[in-house]
């Protein structure tokens, strides 16, 4: 369906639960006693660089048979105005497009000093369903204008009040890749929340620990982190859905690998190539 091949594509960015969607996101404030270590207003880039481009393998598991569907492809950019230009293109192999077609794309630019995003555009192509979704954001004055609809030709125009410090889809994954898990336990979780599809969505995330030794299809193994995301239940993730993701245990805290089950099947994203890296990759180990 084209919920399953979405989060394929959008590997933990995105999932599709009967109009609704959700992502790991970032640490926010909260009155509650949870862990809230991080400055969601702020963070000190020291794991990305522009230049970088991260390539990833998306299959879709039906029965027995894991399908190479296709791929998504992260890349960072100078931008003006001392920003960060974010983008996500995706797209479904020829072999797989018997069956769905996607062709994906998320931009994003971002302030420099906080990561926080000034603007982004979200534009689906997934079989015939089709959406078109400008943000501009104004973080001091906790407002978003969006531009929504199929098309950027027929989008219509709405505003929407924020919390403080609001991050979106896709900046909200070079954020966490600059926070600093050495003082959390296994099994800690934290809160997380993101504005997308109109909502601002609160999550958590819970950190499961280090995982040594851990194999990577084609690249081979790695010292990890491993994170589990909530997840909304629906149409695409039963009540108990567990999502994994695996981060390189190095100062780039790149995403190694993504898998979940689905109601039909399962997914997995699996880092393919990169390049420009801010540092060597040292959580390689052969």
């Amino acid at each position: 369906t084209r919920h399953q091949i979405s989060i394929l594509l959008l590997l933990f960015l995105a999932v599709h639960a009967k109009g609704q969607e959700t992502a790991m996101v970032v640490p926010q404030p909260d009155s509650e006693g949870e862990r809230s270590q991080f400055d969601a207003c702020f963070v000190e880039n020291q794991a990305f660089q522009p230049g970088e481009e991260v390539i990833y393998k998306l299959y879709y598991n039906w029965g027995l048979l894991w399908l190479s569907a296709g791929e998504v492809v992260f890349t960072v950019e100078e931008a003006p105005d001392r920003q960060y230009y974010l983008a996500a293109k995706g797209k479904t192999y020829p072999s797989y497009e018997w069956f769905f077609k996607v062709r994906d794309s998320y931009e994003c630019y971002v302030e420099k000093e906080s990561l926080l995003p000034s603007m982004s555009i979200r534009n689906v192509h997934e079989g015939k369903y089709r959406l078109y979704d400008k943000l501009t954001f104004d973080q001091s004055n906790k407002k978003v204008v969006s531009l929504r609809g199929n098309t950027a030709d027929d989008s219509v125009r709405r505003e929407f009040e924020l919390e403080d410090c609001m991050h979106d889809i896709l900046s909200i994954i070079y954020y966490t890749r600059n926070l600093d898990f050495n003082n959390f336990e296994s099994g800690e979780e934290f809160p997380v929340k993101i504005f997308m599809d109109k909502e601002v969505f609160p999550l958590k995330v819970r950190y499961k620990g280090k995982v040594a030794n851990k194999k990577i299809k084609g690249l081979g193994r790695f010292h990890t982190m491993l994170f589990s995301p909530e997840v909304i239940a629906g149409e695409v993730f039963d009540e108990d859905t567990t999502m994994s993701v695996w981060v390189s245990d190095d100062g780039n805290r790149v995403p190694l690998l993504i898998e979940s089950p689905v109601s039909v099947g399962s997914v997995k994203a699996v880092l393919k190539s990169y390049k420009g890296l801010r540092y060597d990759l040292d959580a390689k180990i052969d």
